[in-house]
């Protein structure tokens, strides 16, 4: 009989770890900037001392310091940059909103911004080089060595919203042939290796990938076997002109932590990661979000925009649905003498419609939702819709119920209590069918479901909620 092994202590514990200089007052419990440590910074800006500013930004988390810089005034800002010029961490500029990076870039001048730019990954300097106009791109790129100018001006070319334009150029390739232990060993030697990197892709001859290895692999295998071996050769690659939501939808699908990007010959021209993953799928749905609140969606960063340009861009969505109110308007005008000669239909009418409303925009933000993440298509459309029509008819005669007991004990009147409840009933009913249709008919016109789907769902149902209710009011009760 084999004896028993002696029981073995427990691990010692790790110790905590050791926060960097600044970083104790820096953030709160939620990783958020600490309220406090932004009014230090803020008072030492004021007093013009920047050595204390100086010291308290010096360990800050590139995404802290875009953190602060958002919510500094513009004038504050701008002294801060010039404070921290000689070490700016060209990280920073991707974090920051539209408009706060344009002042910071304006505050860093064509110089520094062109040494900051120098110091980013490729796929990092596209994205804050697309941010700048022709011109001013023009006079950034004069400023960059000649390598990292070629990387730009090739991500450049491609769209803007497409896989060319998300692609980081560094990554690591190597020939088919080679072995675990003459990977790790050009991983450990070459300085060519990027800042971070999650998986070793394996290139054929014509530098076509063959597969790709994680480097929990890499790292866990014996030395003289083959990355061909050990390569995942179900591989997904990626085109350069395929539009970014396609590779979040195929990072999501397919649990990707990184992708080959290749060229219309198949070859090896780049990687997306994962992390800028995140940021696309944070990004769409952020925009599908604001569209749904009918703001458009380059206004990311509204807080930070000027009164007047706010105002500017939501004024067109605004008179949309000044229109649309005008409708409504004219469907209750129809029954004007209707209402003046009962006043209670001038009370009870914006329950139906403003009900409707919310119904369907239930609906549409779940349709929408689903839409954009591919739940929703062709194969099941009809079953939702049918879905949608009996939830509303559910919800149409529990409310019914509970408006038509209450406006008969308002206005002691059965009559008008049963009007008001059918009304509901059909209402809630169109409601749940509207924001599934609208969204379905805008996409099949080409237009985007969330950029406009809104107005048009609560526009039919003001409209067959005001028409239903007076409708049968006037014919009933009149």
């Amino acid at each position: 009989m084999a004896s028993a092994e002696p029981p073995t202590s427990p691990p010692a514990p790790f110790p905590p770890p050791t926060l960097r200089r600044g970083q104790e007052s820096a953030l709160d419990e939620s990783f958020d900037l600490d309220a406090g440590f932004v009014e230090s910074v803020i008072s030492a800006l004021l007093a013009h001392d920047e050595l204390q500013a100086r010291t308290l930004v010096a360990d800050l988390h590139h995404a802290d310091m875009a953190d602060l810089l958002e919510r500094l005034d513009r004038e504050s800002r701008r002294q801060l940059v010039d404070v921290i010029r000689a070490d700016f961490n060209a990280d920073v500029l991707p974090e920051l909103v539209t408009d706060v990076r344009d002042e910071v870039m304006e505050a860093l001048g064509f110089e520094n911004l062109a040494a900051t730019l120098d110091e980013l990954d490729s796929d990092d300097a596209v994205y804050v080089a697309g941010k700048l106009g022709p011109d001013e791109q023009e006079k950034l790129l004069e400023r960059l060595p000649q390598t990292t100018r070629a990387l730009i001006e090739q991500g450049l070319a491609y769209g803007e919203d497409s896989a060319g334009r998300l692609m980081q150029r560094e990554l690591v390739a190597v020939p088919n042939y080679w072995t675990v232990g003459e990977t790790i060993d050009y991983l450990r030697s070459t300085q060519n290796v990027p800042d971070k990197f999650y998986a070793v892709f394996v290139v054929d001859p014509r530098h076509r990938p063959q597969g790709m290895v994680e480097l929990h692999r890499v790292l866990t295998s014996k030395r003289p076997v083959r990355m061909k071996d050990i390569a995942d050769k179900d591989l997904e690659t990626i085109p350069t002109d395929m539009d970014k939501e396609e590779v979040a939808f195929l990072f999501r699908q397919r649990d990707l932590t990184a992708a080959p990007v290749v060229d219309k010959s198949g070859r090896l021209i780049g990687q997306i990661t994962i992390d800028d993953v995140v940021d696309v799928i944070d990004e769409e749905a952020g925009e599908d979000f604001l569209k749904l609140a009918g703001v458009r969606a380059t206004e990311d960063s509204s807080l930070y925009r000027t009164i007047m340009a706010t105002a500017q861009s939501r004024f067109l969505w605004l008179f949309l649905n000044l229109g649309t109110a005008f409708a409504a308007s004219a469907v209750i005008g129809v029954f004007e003498d209707s209402i003046a000669k009962l006043s209670a239909l001038a009370i009870l009418m914006p329950i139906c419609a403003s009900m409707g409303g919310n119904a369907g925009t239930q609906t549409l933000a779940t349709v929408v939702r689903s839409m954009a993440t591919r739940e929703l298509n062709a194969s099941n459309a009809m079953r939702v819709a049918w879905k949608e029509l009996f939830v509303g008819l559910i919800n149409g005669l529990l409310f019914a119920a509970i408006t038509g007991v209450l406006a008969y004990f308002w206005f002691d009147d059965g009559q008008l209590g049963m009007v008001i409840g059918a009304a509901m009933i059909i209402n809630l009913a169109v409601a749940g069918v509207a924001g599934m249709a609208v969204p379905l008919a805008l996409e099949r016109m080409g237009a985007d479901p969330a950029d406009s789907a809104t107005v048009f769902v609560t526009t039919v149902t003001d409209i067959v909620g005001f028409f239903t209710f007076l409708g049968m009011a006037t014919w009933i009760l009149l």
